[in-house]
């Protein structure tokens, strides 16, 4: 059937409106709130402020801004001297600022651990010029901190990655004190958003997802628990534990095999530091190995735990204990199932707690969930 000339004429029309107004809509400001709120509401105490540098500021919003507890992030220009200046200025290299982000979060929900932890696994630490495809020191990383508590955080994570052994190359990222942030023009904030296609082909081509890969693997979303954590003293643990968790958790105890809370445990979720709260393991990797406890093939977050040589027994054996609340969990051995790396990490029911995939979110552990998906 042929479309009359005036019919076809009034459908373009109607398209072009459409697409104009979905063009508007799509640039519209996002941000949940006005930045006085915001800084009204940092100023009060119901937020907490952090900025970073790495690199171009489209990617580094996109990835905090994924982060449950974070409440806006503003891409802009950090640590020069030159006021207001505007993206051209900065993206010529004729300015000392740096292209960050400030990210705006609720410290009841996510800590600064966090956001450190976040912002290391997602640059390249190590180079000197700028990051990935983007050159120049308007593109080199930086953690500005506000206060004594944010440079002593940050500089004992900036130690830790750099004796982890997990680069060949010396971290170079420096820690520096906070100055000044201009936000950047409106075009840029949640630019991944707003523009999705054009962002993911520059992301994809600006190598940043490759290099974060080939560092991080499966790690490079995983994050720490998300409290700070002060172990309790001997006398308060004793008063809070039941005595079989006291035992095994600060006296290397072993509960009995198939009398124990979790050894047949099929329910989803993650199993956390009975202490601390420290996610441990997961469901999607615990297996019947017949020995009576409860057995992974892998840790749900590696940096959790730590490998200690136990000469305590009748050969020598591998401890398992929690880095933070430093508790004994149990013990690794080499006869786990062969297709998921050999493996078993047998560990004491009494040295954790099980967090169903049900309460994930609500605990504070909703990064998780997608263990699950």
């Amino acid at each position: 059937m042929k479309i009359p000339k005036s019919l076809l004429i009034i459908l373009l029309i109607l398209i072009g409106g459409i697409v104009f107004y979905l063009s508007i809509d799509n640039n519209q400001n996002d941000y949940k709130l006005s930045l006085t709120e915001l800084n009204e509401m940092i100023k009060g105490g119901k937020y907490k402020r952090a900025t970073f540098s790495g690199g171009c500021f489209w990617c580094s919003e996109y990835d905090f801004e994924k982060r449950e507890g974070v409440i806006e992030v503003i891409s802009g220009f950090a640590g020069g001297s030159e006021k207001n200046p505007s993206y051209k200025d900065v993206a010529s290299g004729k300015t000392s600022h740096r292209e960050g982000v400030q990210v705006i979060y609720d410290p009841k929900k996510l800590d600064y651990n966090i956001l450190l932890d976040l912002f290391w696994r997602h640059i390249d630490p190590t180079d000197e010029g700028g990051q990935f495809v983007d050159r120049g020191f308007q593109y080199t990383s930086a953690i500005y901190y506000e206060g004594d508590e944010q440079k002593k955080l940050a500089e004992e994570s900036k130690k830790r990655l750099d004796a982890s052994g997990r680069y060949d190359s010396k971290i170079v990222t420096p820690i520096l004190k906070f100055t000044t942030f201009y936000p950047a023009e409106e075009y840029h904030q949640d630019y991944g958003k707003k523009n999705p296609i054009k962002y993911k082909f520059y992301r994809r081509g600006s190598g940043r997802d490759q290099y974060i890969n080939s560092v991080w693997g499966d790690e490079k979303d995983v994050q720490t628990v998300s409290k700070q954590f002060v172990k309790p003293s001997k006398d308060q643990l004793k008063k809070k534990l039941t005595d079989i968790q006291y035992r095994v958790t600060q006296e290397d105890g072993t509960e009995r095999a198939f009398e124990n809370e979790y050894w047949d445990n099929k329910e989803e979720g993650i199993y956390v530091d009975l202490i601390s709260g420290e996610p441990l393991y997961s469901s999607t990797d615990k297996y019947k190995s017949g020995t009576g406890w409860p057995s992974f093939t892998k840790p749900l977050v590696k940096e959790n735990i730590v490998e200690k040589e136990d000469r305590g027994f009748l050969f020598k054996r591998i401890e398992i204990r929690s880095k933070k609340a430093d508790s004994h969990l149990g013990h690794v051995f080499k006869d786990g199932p062969k297709d998921k790396g050999g493996l078993r990490y047998c560990m004491n029911s009494a040295a954790m707690r099980f967090v169903p995939k049900a309460d994930l979110e609500k605990e504070g552990y909703g990064e998780f969930l997608e263990e699950f998906e």
